[in-house]
């Protein structure tokens, strides 16, 4: 589990593909203590959880390596990443973390595309589309994460959705090169996922 508080900002150092074409080997580099990344571990990748299956220094910078299967490389922006791509990276929630976004899975639901930017003073405001099925769980003042970023929903019409991100966000996430055309990993809140279950069961 995660809450969508962004630690850190990697780079896809190395891509291999394997079995196939339907599995890729990412190694990512980052600043996290080597000594604190187990293999097994959960690492979230622009809101991807994915399993730390080997990690390391290399010049001074720490790597993990991840596995991203063919279910991931289709249903999230993954099949676009190339080395060079940044991604968000938070890692996984300890008892006694502090809870200060919502709770994130890490299981990404789809991907929303980038209608438009607005740059205001120091902050920006994206309206995303996404399809019908996701949609329906996105509420005016609910969660959502993109690309592993915990934001909260300003309007709803239709299909299209608002967010506003301040200053903080757009310095310490990768959401600052956000351009109106990019597709971005969505999550959708669990809490509405399981609200609607609970009402189509009535």
């Amino acid at each position: 589990m995660f809450t969508g508080i962004v630690t850190d900002i990697g780079e896809i150092v190395s891509l291999t593909p394997t079995a196939q074409g339907q599995l890729h080997r990412l190694r990512i580099a980052c600043r996290y203590d080597r000594s604190t990344i187990a293999d097994g571990a959960s690492i979230a990748c622009n809101g991807v959880c994915l399993t730390v299956v080997a990690s390391g220094v290399e010049q001074g910078k720490t790597w993990f390596e991840v596995d991203t299967a063919a279910e991931t490389l289709r249903m999230t922006t993954a099949k676009h990443w190339v080395a060079g791509t940044r991604l968000n990276l938070e890692r996984a929630l300890k008892i006694g973390d502090e809870l200060g976004g919502h709770i994130v899975a890490g299981h990404a639901d789809g991907v929303a595309t980038i209608v438009k930017r607005d740059d205001l003073p120091d902050m920006a405001r994206f309206e995303l589309s996404t399809v019908r099925d996701l949609a329906r769980f996105i509420a005016v003042k609910g969660s959502v994460t993109l690309d592993g970023v915990s934001l909260t929903v300003n309007t709803v019409d239709d299909v299209v959705f608002s967010v506003l991100i301040i200053p903080h966000t757009l310095a310490v996430t990768t959401l600052q090169g956000w351009r109106a055309g990019s597709e971005v990993n969505l999550e959708v809140d669990l809490m509405a996922r399981y609200a609607a279950r609970l009402s189509e069961m009535k």
